[in-house]
């Protein structure tokens, strides 16, 4: 069964890493308090709730690739981390107008807007040990290639949990700077 993934372009591939174009496209998302452990099966719930008809028009919708997840950094003191976001990609036939509002008001529909992105993809346990050694790889390699990083880590889960873990999808992915413009 292959789900739904947002579209993009390969505009290069680097040494541990790709650099994408990603158009605009749609997601629902949820902030939840915790670690990046803690929060990932209150955080599904909520989003698999919308998607599976706690909704205002009680409308089913498939489940579609990534499941994301990002930090949310405190401005004041970055390293009192204490939540991330969550979100499902929703399914290109929306539209913001079409999508229909969640019935949890913890549940928040938003446009991504047009970006580029530095993504490592790599195989393996969804723990957040796995994908901090992986950030910081994908962070050493865009420094080394002069590159620079102009948003949060977000970390992306493509398979579902009985998936085995040596056949797992994740992604590592940080928008950086216009990569035309290099």
């Amino acid at each position: 069964m292959s789900l739904e993934e947002p579209e993009f372009d390969v505009l290069s591939r680097k040494t541990g890493y790709q650099v994408r174009q990603y158009p605009a496209y749609l997601v629902a998302e949820v902030d939840v308090k915790g670690t990046l452990r803690s929060t990932g099966n209150q955080a599904f719930q909520m989003l698999a709730g919308y998607i599976f008809g706690n909704n205002e028009a009680e409308q089913k919708m498939a489940m579609t690739a990534p499941v994301t997840s990002t930090k949310v950094v405190d401005e004041v003191n970055p390293q009192a981390t204490d939540a991330c976001t969550y979100a499902f990609v929703m399914e290109r036939a929306f539209t913001m107008e079409t999508l229909p509002s969640p019935d949890d008001p913890r549940v928040t529909l938003r446009e991504m807007k047009p970006r580029t992105m530095a993504v490592r993809s790599y195989s393996g346990r969804w723990t957040e040990q796995r994908w901090q050694d992986q950030t910081e790889t994908l962070l050493d390699a865009l420094r080394a290639d002069g590159l620079e990083p102009v948003g949060r880590p977000i970390f992306a889960r493509y398979d579902p949990p009985f998936m085995p873990w040596f056949l797992r999808r994740n992604e590592v992915m940080v928008e950086i700077e216009d990569h035309a413009t290099r």
